[in-house]
Order: C-alpha cells, then structure tokens, then sequence
C-alpha cells in the first residue's frame, strides 16, 4: 500500500459511498484494474486490506457525523428523552427508533449474504452486472417517483423496515447502499432529499458496527506493525473530505434534479466492466 493506492481508494471511497453508483463495486474495480495492470495485488495480505477499507469507512462515516451532526444530536436526545419517558410520540425520537429497526432488518438479512459478498470481491465481471443492476433500481425507482403526485417526508414503520432490507440487500458488490435505500424510499413515497437524509443517516450504525465487528473476526493484530499507517491517514483524510463535499453537493443535486443520470452511468460502468473481465482480463 503506497500514497498513491491510499488517495485513490480514499477518493473513490468519499465519492461512491454517497453517489448512488456502489463504492464496494467501484473498489473491485479500481482494485482489479490495477492488479490486471501491474499485475500486482492492491494491498499487501487479507488483513491489510480489511483494516484499510474499515479506515475508508471511517472517513467517510465522519463526515456524515459533522454533516448531520445537529441533526444527530437532536435525534439522540429525543430518543433518550424517550426511553426514559417510555413515550415515542415525538417525531425526532420515531425516527431514532426505526433507524434501529432498519439497522436490525439490514444486519438479518446482510449477514447471510456475508460469504457470497467475500466471493464476489474476486469477480469483477459479476460484481459489474450488480452495477448495472443497480442502475436498473435507481432509473425504476425515479420512473415510479414520476407517477407518484403527492410524496411525504415522514418515515413509518413499513418503510423504514422495508429500506433496512434493502440496505441489507446492498451488502452484495455492485449493489449501491445509497441508491438502493433511496429508490425504495422514493418507491414508498417518500421525497428525494428525505430519502438521501434518511439514507445517509441510516448508514451509521451499520458502519460503526461493522467497524467494530470485522476487526475482531478478521484482523490479525500481530501484523498491525507492517502496516503502512501514513497511507491509512492520507486514505481516511481523503475520503473524509470528498465524503463531506459528496454529501454537500449530492443533497443539492437531489432538491432540483432526478438520478436518472446516475442509472445511466451504472448501465455503461457495469456493461463495461462485464465485457472487460469477462472476455478480455
């Protein structure tokens, strides 16, 4: 792992993880590509490369946490406000609650999924048709916003169950996390820039336990010294502040325009990516 790996996994990392294209598919490809280049793996062993993509994580999970951060605060406060009162009624201390809900369907029905995720990591050809599927689910999911005349802002129990599946769901390579959670809720009813909020919020959890819970399964502690610690800085710096502005300028772009666009660039990466791996690498 070199400063130059390290800024370009923290760059695609910041950009994809919030665009509705799939950062773990765009990591399979930047990763393959470069192995099929130089021939040569991305990242030294098994162990680095977990440790580094939960730093990418990391960054990008901070800047949602400074983005939303009034936002975070306000909910936390409702929800143990209302876990002392036992009374849910407020509408910040609802939206706590079905975050947690989400989370507990998202981690029931990613975990199953965990063995063939780990496998699809070295077939880049099959994780470019989850891309193009994804593209599938963002331009259906605006097809149906189009017919939809009246749209809400409010997340209930079946939606935020059913978006906690679909993330889960998203789990798979080539199934982007954002653009699945928000076309369902687009689906449901839900407006654009309510969706991407709820989305992104959503993805806490998930990132601070997985970041929690892969360390302890697959890291091997012992090689932490071999490690190259200035490229981990430099890839979480990286896809911290590209996260942020990501973030920032995506919730802009959803207040005035469709994802439509999104579906397309997902159509031409995955088509692209099948056709590359699996006839000509």
């Amino acid at each position: 792992m070199n400063l130059i790996q390290a800024i370009i996994m923290g760059l695609m990392q910041g950009l994809t993880e919030f665009l509705p294209v799939s950062s773990s598919g765009h990591l399979v490809l930047s990763s393959s590509l470069y192995k099929y280049f130089t021939h040569k793996e991305f990242v030294s062993g098994s162990s680095e490369e977990v440790v580094f993509d939960i730093i990418l994580h990391l960054g990008t999970l901070l800047a949602v946490f400074l983005f939303f951060k009034d936002d975070i605060i306000k909910i936390t406060k409702a929800f143990v406000n209302a876990c002392l009162k036992r009374d849910f009624s407020d509408s910040e201390a609802k939206l706590a609650l079905f975050i947690l809900i989400g989370t507990v369907f998202t981690v029931f029905v990613a975990f199953p999924l965990k063995i063939v995720s780990e496998n699809l990591i070295n077939l880049p050809y099959i994780v470019g048709i989850f891309i193009f599927i994804t593209g599938c689910i963002l331009y259906f999911g605006e097809w149906v916003s189009e017919k939809k005349a009246v749209k809400t802002d409010k997340v209930d129990l079946k939606t935020a169950i059913i978006i906690g599946i679909a993330q889960g769901i998203a789990s798979i390579p080539g199934i982007s996390r954002s653009g699945s959670t928000i076309s369902t809720g687009i689906f449901l009813g839900l407006d654009r820039v309510s969706c991407a909020r709820y989305s992104f919020l959503l993805s806490v959890p998930i990132i601070v336990g997985a970041s929690i819970f892969y360390p302890v399964l697959e890291v091997d502690f012992h090689e932490f010294l071999n490690y190259n610690w200035l490229a981990f800085v430099v890839g979480f710096l990286v896809s911290f502040v590209s996260g942020y502005f990501c973030i920032k300028y995506f919730l802009k772009f959803l207040g005035k325009h469709s994802m439509k666009i999104f579906a397309y660039y997902c159509w031409i990466a995955g088509a692209s990516m099948f056709v590359f791996f699996k006839f000509f690498a």
